[in-house]
């Protein structure tokens, strides 16, 4: 396997750097690791490559998250399946988790990138307090647009920062304006997480989302064995099955938890760790990363179970994953999951159950190891041959191309 390591020589990023001469320092950085790694990049470039990653050469940004409230660390990435409303086909959706005190689940906004026009505007600034969102607002990668136009975004909320303050949260729905209709709570939901997984065919949509707030208690409250915040195993993995009538908003029709026994934990430093990367395999299989346990699980037949998997079957642990977080499904049928732990994208052949290969693509010497904490959302670009992610530690959009 092909990693490129990134010197420990190498000097921090000079200050004062702008957005754009920081991701193109970074570039270098990766690019100089490469190098270093001597003939085995050349017998690689050489081989036909084995997936996605090995064809992605250029690290683009595209624009920064931050909103003209101060909101910043960008979470969710969605590319845009239609034109609706103030959105036209393709665009890039980014939302944000802090506010401008840079306290975690107090993000309140969503940007639109328009790939086309390289125009960016703020699409939606929710109140910090909803009603109907036990907690209020923390806008988290749970995201995703409907083929109908509707946008549905998880709440993680908190009014510390920490999860001592954390509320259950909700799902809301907002019209393709950006005007919230209405918000989705109750007892299968509990602080939603992860990136969804959907299906949708127009008039009827099943998402899947994780739920990872169940019992957490503050970061304070310490395992006295390990001295870490303590590990709960109660995160879910909730289907819900939608309607989507003519001209109105989506209906629950039904919700069904098809995983359970996941495990999550308080963090001072990223709020909570929980399972995020949710993707769906065209045979039904849902696969979900457990960044606690290091690890991607498998959950059989999630689109017609009627029961839960528990904690699923293991499809790959360890290796290169390091605390993997949101994860994609590749048109060649493999999986991209970023690290939390360090600036890497891993990409894995789930049906082998292989880690082929990973790539640093936030190398950032700020951080220890390198991007360590940087990464979070990821999603394709429209076109299937690259992908999208944002970088916490500059908030910015970045897109991933093979040129």
């Amino acid at each position: 396997m092909l990693t490129a390591q990134i010197p420990p020589t190498m000097e921090n990023p000079p200050r004062g750097l702008t957005v754009a001469k920081h991701s193109l320092y970074k570039t270098l950085l990766f690019v100089t690791a490469a190098a270093l790694s001597g003939g085995v990049v050349g017998s690689a470039v050489a081989a036909e490559p084995r997936g996605m990653l090995e064809t992605i050469h250029r690290h683009q940004t595209l624009t920064s998250s931050v909103t003209d409230n101060g909101d910043l660390n960008p979470y969710a990435v969605v590319v845009a399946p239609v034109s609706a409303g103030r959105i036209a086909k393709d665009d890039v959706l980014v939302d944000n988790f802090n506010d401008v005190s840079n306290l975690q689940g107090t993000g309140t906004t969503i940007i639109d990138y328009r790939p086309s026009t390289k125009e960016t505007f703020l699409f939606a600034k929710l109140p910090k307090k909803l009603a109907q969102c036990p907690g209020g607002v923390g806008l988290t990668t749970a995201m995703t647009m409907l083929r109908t136009g509707w946008i549905i975004v998880g709440s993680t909320p908190s009014t510390d920062g920490t999860t001592a303050t954390k509320g259950d949260g909700c799902l809301i729905v907002l019209d393709p304006n950006g005007r919230m209709v209405e918000a989705w709570s109750g007892p299968t939901i509990n602080d939603p997480w992860g990136d969804m997984a959907v299906v949708d065919n127009g008039t009827a949509a099943t998402l899947f989302v994780s739920m990872a707030g169940f019992g957490l208690p503050s970061p304070n409250v310490l395992d006295p064995q390990t001295g870490y915040p303590v590990i709960l195993h109660k995160s879910t993995v909730l289907r819900l099955e939608l309607q989507i009538p003519e001209g109105q908003p989506p209906v629950i029709k039904s919700q069904t938890i098809v995983a359970d026994g996941l495990s999550a934990r308080a963090d001072l430093d990223n709020f909570l760790l929980g399972p995020t990367g949710l993707a769906l395999d065209p045979d039904g299989t849902l696969y979900v990363t457990d960044g606690l346990d290091n690890l991607i699980v498998a959950i059989p037949n999630a689109l017609t179970r009627t029961d839960s998997a528990g904690t699923g079957r293991t499809v790959t642990q360890g290796g290169l994953l390091s605390w993997p977080l949101a994860m994609v499904y590749t048109p060649a049928g493999h999986l991209l999951a970023c690290n939390g732990k360090d600036g890497r994208v891993v990409e894995i052949d789930p049906k082998a159950g292989q880690q082929i290969y990973a790539q640093w693509i936030d190398p950032d010497q700020a951080q220890s190891p390198p991007g360590n904490g940087d990464l979070f959302g990821i999603a394709l670009t429209a076109d299937g041959e690259g992908f999208y992610y944002v970088q916490d530690d500059t908030n910015t959009l970045m897109r991933a191309s093979r040129r």
